[in-house]
């Protein structure tokens, strides 16, 4: 199945491109959005009996799936951006540089398979049906291992002084 990810990125790539950056208007953006699509179908494909009747079809409806969750992203953020009061009492530039620091290094220390349902949860926004699917788990598992890496990230992180 390998083998048909890449002749599906090669034949099909430059299309959903240009669906995506029609759709966001940012040459940038579509790229990371392809980018997402490919990795999303790639993923899929690999799963054992996995194979989609038209390729191009699946593949527009995963562009289209991956362009709504950014929207919606893009969207809770504009909702939370602070106002320009709140703005002096945001932390200083340093104060984020070792809680990003932090963070990262809280990430790291948790176990591979937490990891990875930490970042494509939070970081990618995939949904728990996608991350299952992605792991090879069912949802269920899936939601575990999340809550199980959430609770190690809040210790590491209050350990480091830094409370969630």
């Amino acid at each position: 199945m390998e083998g048909l990810a890449e002749m599906a990125f090669r034949r099909h790539h430059a299309q959903i491109y240009r669906y995506l950056q029609r759709r966001t208007g940012d040459p940038d953006r579509a790229a990371d959005l392809a980018q997402e699509v490919f990795a999303d179908a790639t993923a899929a494909l690999l799963r054992a009996d996995f194979e989609p009747r038209s390729m191009l079809a699946w593949l527009y409806t995963i562009a289209q799936r991956r362009f709504a969750d950014d929207s919606r992203r893009r969207r809770r953020t504009l909702d939370y951006l602070p106002s320009d009061d709140a703005l002096d009492e945001l932390p200083a530039p340093e104060a984020e540089i070792e809680l990003d620091g932090a963070l990262g290094a809280a990430i790291a220390s948790l176990l591979p398979s937490q990891r990875e349902v930490i970042t494509m949860k939070l970081l990618r926004g995939f949904s728990f049906r996608e991350v299952a699917a992605a792991v090879g788990v069912s949802e269920a598992a899936a939601k575990m291992r999340f809550q199980r890496a959430l609770s190690t990230l809040r210790a590491e992180l209050e350990q480091r002084g830094i409370a969630p």
